[in-house]
């Protein structure tokens, strides 16, 4: 028996939509202060070719991100981002790659589509800037919609929940309504449960473990996993080891159905998802 696909928005290049895995994102931040890599890839040459080199490494998509969003993380000026992205953004799609801009500011999302992105990853879920909906809705971008709370400074404060995946299912839903509501096409919408954000680090393993009650919302559903103190947390603190902890996760997330996964090492989950693939086509499953 072979499983269903991975559902997928619409709007994907065509060589994308057909594919019968879980694809992989690559993640490109071109930030002084991000939690893994930052500083590494500011420069935006430095910035395309690791873009390019996730690409030779097996990404599908290449997740380009100006701001921090990790744990403390202050905002930077709207103008900052938009000098750290642009150039990294165009450059990559000019090289055919599919690129995603991660932003919560409708103004960079807006100019970023304009310059080449296919997606806006925003990790407000709309709540950041009200006007992301509306230049979402007029680009016809892919729209990654995700559980969020509140900014870096103070999300570890909002980590309250009596039932973790039945309160972030609802919150999605509320935030579903209002992005359709302002125009944005149901077949362009993927969720993101969150992990990381508003949820210290038992409350996301409940949200991995049954993924699929996101998907019951009837959108795809984006993973990312990569890095996060939650998996230092379960494989005691070993730094080293967070890439292989990361493709365990990108190898379930995958059985699971998962439309992507969002990672760092690209190889690794490159390889996860395509055992994975093989695995759901001879009927595996995770009931």
């Amino acid at each position: 028996m072979t499983l269903p696909r991975p559902s997928r928005p619409d709007g994907l290049p065509s060589h994308l939509a057909q594919l019968e895995r879980t694809l992989v994102m690559g993640i490109c931040n071109v930030t002084p202060d991000s939690f893994s890599d930052g500083g590494r890839y500011v420069e935006p040459r430095a910035g395309v070719a690791h873009g390019m080199a996730m690409i030779e490494a097996g990404a599908d998509i290449v997740d380009v991100g100006g701001e921090s969003t990790r744990p403390g993380a202050g905002r930077i000026e709207a103008g900052e981002e938009l000098t750290r992205v642009l150039p990294v953004v165009e450059g990559l799609a000019r090289r055919g790659a599919v690129v995603s801009i991660d932003t919560m500011r409708a103004d960079v999302a807006r100019r970023a589509v304009e310059v080449g992105a296919v997606i806006v990853n925003d990790v407000s879920g709309g709540l950041a800037d009200p006007a992301m909906y509306g230049e979402v809705a007029r680009a016809d971008a892919i729209y990654i919609l995700m559980h969020w709370r509140g900014h870096s400074t103070v999300m570890d404060r909002l980590d309250h929940y009596t039932d973790v995946v039945g309160e972030v299912r609802s919150e999605l839903a509320e935030r579903v309504a209002a992005a359709r509501a302002a125009g944005i096409a149901s077949d362009r919408i993927v969720l993101d449960p969150g992990l990381g954000f508003a949820k210290t680090s038992a409350r996301n393993w409940p949200l991995l473990a049954q993924v699929d009650a996101l998907e019951t919302l009837g959108y795809p559903v984006l993973v990312g996993a990569s890095r996060k103190r939650f998996l230092a947390d379960a494989i005691g603190d070993r730094t080293d080891a967070l890439d292989a902890a990361t493709a365990a996760v990108s190898a379930l997330a995958a059985a699971r159905g998962a439309w992507a996964v969002r990672v760092h090492d690209v190889a690794l989950s490159a390889t996860a998802v395509a055992v994975a693939a093989r695995w759901r086509s001879e009927g595996g499953n995770l009931a």
